[in-house]
């Protein structure tokens, strides 16, 4: 189906499953998707439930495997991305988080705007976009002087090796050094983004001893229990090398021609770090699809997670705690989006879409895409239906106490706008 000549509707095109299973758009056992209808202030929307995107599907590139604080999968903008918008076309995410709408939308050739008041974000998603060849990355390394008695300005024994924290303070330092006199470069990019990834983790190949959860850090007094309870203490990490090692990882699925690819779109990124309503820096009616996840009801202390991720990149987190607003009641969330979907309205494009996806927060009493959908028509949108994605939870997930069906975020559910008109 041709977007650019016949609107775009979501039962026409999920009730033809022909075309889904030709085209490989979702993966379901049983091959059927349950419709119904969702009513909202009066009027009714078209839902949508299958499984649309799994693992099986279509596996993600490896290099989107960063670590971050509830990130969705690659495939639910993939998804979106071939579906509505062609090559050269702006794709958005106005809560960018680790980048994977960003990082997919290049992949695939569209141009790309980023943004998020979380400055760490930017640190883990551009670098992305400009990946060295593991040659240039080991002759980078070398040359990186490490001060064997280098000591962090805060007690780290908790969760370093001496060894292993004189290391890491020597990166930073240079990291800094070399920002501060303009030599920073995207190899120096690259190394700080991996390295804020490392910090922390489950395993071998993070710097740390064992700790939970990878994508936040713990506080250096629950982390003296976790040291006690499973008596261990800090190993020696060898930085570098596993630097080197993820790395490897990370670069498993790229080839030349998606290096080109991501390193072209990232020569005309925008990535912003600003609150979602006022983004100036993007002109009107320019994207053609926006793709996102806002955060949702959770109380996030930004200070609490992020300390030793902003120790290390030089970033004050009171200050940037001070500019993330935090909401606790549906009301006050509702009041912050509705500004967000104003500002989405203004830069999207007549015909361009938004596909905003939320959860079920509050052990799946309060399902958000009932109140998002007026929020989208009031600013100008055209809501399109509700796409819900059965998702089958990983181990991970499990390790947390999440089980399907019963706790935290249970399923995708993406809600669609069209903006079918010129400026309201």
């Amino acid at each position: 189906m041709n977007i650019r000549e016949e609107k775009f509707s979501i039962q026409k095109y999920l009730e033809n499953f022909r075309f889904l299973e030709e085209n490989d758009l979702f993966s379901n056992d049983n091959g059927k998707t349950k419709n119904d209808r969702i009513e909202v202030q009066g009027r009714e929307y078209p839902r949508f439930t299958n499984e649309y995107w799994t693992s099986r599907q279509r596996q993600a590139n490896s290099i989107h495997e960063i670590a971050y604080r509830a990130c969705f999968k690659p495939q639910l903008p993939r998804f979106f991305i071939e579906l509505v918008t062609e090559e050269e076309d702006v794709v958005y995410d106005p809560f960018c988080g680790r980048g994977t709408t960003a990082i997919e939308a290049a992949l695939l050739g569209r141009n790309i705007i980023a943004n998020d008041i979380n400055p760490l974000s930017k640190i883990l998603a551009y670098p992305r976009l400009f990946i060295p060849t593991i040659s240039e990355l080991e002759r980078r390394l070398s040359n990186i002087l490490l001060n064997e008695n280098a000591k962090a300005d805060m007690d780290l024994s908790m969760f370093y090796h001496p060894r292993t924290e004189a290391e890491i303070v020597s990166l930073k330092n240079y990291l800094q050094e070399r920002k501060e006199s303009g030599k920073e470069d995207k190899l120096d990019l690259w190394i700080r983004m991996v390295a804020t990834n490392r910090l922390t983790g489950h395993s071998s190949g993070f710097f740390s001893v064992y700790t939970l959860p990878p994508n936040q850090a713990t506080s250096p007094e629950r982390q003296r229990k976790i040291n006690k309870k499973r008596k261990q203490k800090p190993e020696y990490r060898d930085t570098k090398k596993n630097i080197l090692r993820k790395s490897l990882d990370l670069t498993t699925d790229i080839t030349e021609s998606p290096r080109q690819q991501l390193r072209k779109i990232g020569s005309k990124a925008k990535f912003l770090t600003a609150d979602a309503r006022h983004t100036k820096e993007i002109p009107d009616e320019t994207v053609q699809l926006t793709v996102t996840s806002p955060p949702f009801l959770d109380v996030v202390q930004y200070v609490d997670d992020n300390w030793l991720r902003c120790w290390f990149n030089g970033i004050d987190p009171e200050e940037v705690e001070k500019k993330i607003t935090i909401v606790k009641t549906v009301s006050e969330w509702c009041d912050v989006m509705a500004d967000v979907f104003k500002e989405l309205y203004r830069i999207t494009k007549p015909g361009g879409w938004v596909a905003f996806e939320v959860g079920e927060v509050r052990d799946g009493k309060v399902k958000l895409d009932e109140y998002v959908i007026p929020l989208g028509t009031e600013a100008g949108f055209e809501c399109e239906g509700v796409l819900i994605n059965q998702q089958e939870f990983t181990k991970t997930a499990n390790i947390w106490g999440i089980k399907n069906n019963e706790r935290g975020t249970n399923t995708n559910r993406v809600v669609i706008f069209n903006r079918v008109g010129g400026k309201k």
